[in-house]
């Protein structure tokens, strides 16, 4: 097994612990339907390198999906909140810290997926 592979399951092992914990399953109850959202975001915790973790007070914090749905024809961007967690300056430290871990561990699993995505069509090369 690669170190890709190894740190992959890893990271998917502790996503889906803290999907659990932050009770996102009540909000979507597959836990593999949560790679079908475009992007995920979060809301009043910066996840920029320079602010990283700050807060912008008097905000609130939550997860937010994004999926495209079409109406009328046409594809548009919705926003799903997938759990609200209040006031951020009313969050502890723990569970901020586990709301941002929960945000980056699903986009390194969105980017894992990319790139199996690339190495797949590269396969057809050979």
């Amino acid at each position: 097994m690669s170190t890709y592979e190894i740190e992959r399951r890893k990271n998917l092992k502790r996503l889906e612990t803290l999907y659990r914990s932050l009770k996102i399953d009540e909000k979507v109850e597959n836990f593999r339907d949560l790679f079908d959202f475009q992007a995920i975001n979060l809301s009043a915790i910066s996840l920029r390198k320079e602010r990283f973790m700050e807060t912008t007070e008097g905000k609130y914090a939550q997860i937010i999906a994004i999926a495209y749905v079409e109406e009328r024809g046409k594809k548009r961007a919705k926003n799903l909140s997938l759990r609200y967690f209040g006031r951020v300056e009313k969050l502890d430290g723990t569970l901020k810290e586990e709301i941002v871990e929960f945000v980056l561990r699903w986009r390194l699993e969105k980017s894992f997926m990319g790139v199996d995505h690339y190495r797949e069509l590269l396969k057809t090369l050979e």
